[in-house]
């Protein structure tokens, strides 16, 4: 098992795999429709978005806690 110390990073790398993976998706099929070779763009297009989202969600989402903490209130 991964240390917790690694969560956040593990956090980021699931979190932004799904992510990409349903948006590549859906970008993929709405530009090329269900045409032959739809999967293996789709899985280009998937591994791309994700080398891209893994560093912006692990950069972004630090700051994305603390705007939220500063929008709510703390329950006593």
């Amino acid at each position: 098992m991964i240390p917790a110390r690694f969560a956040p990073i593990v956090f980021g790398f699931v979190l932004s795999g799904m992510m990409t993976f349903l948006v590549s998706a859906l970008s993929t099929f709405r530009a090329v429709g269900l045409a032959d070779g739809v999967f293996a763009l789709w899985m280009s297009n998937w591994m791309t978005s994700w080398v891209i989202g893994f560093p912006i969600v692990l950069f972004v989402g630090p700051m994305s806690r603390r705007f939220v903490d500063r929008l709510t209130i703390k329950e006593p």
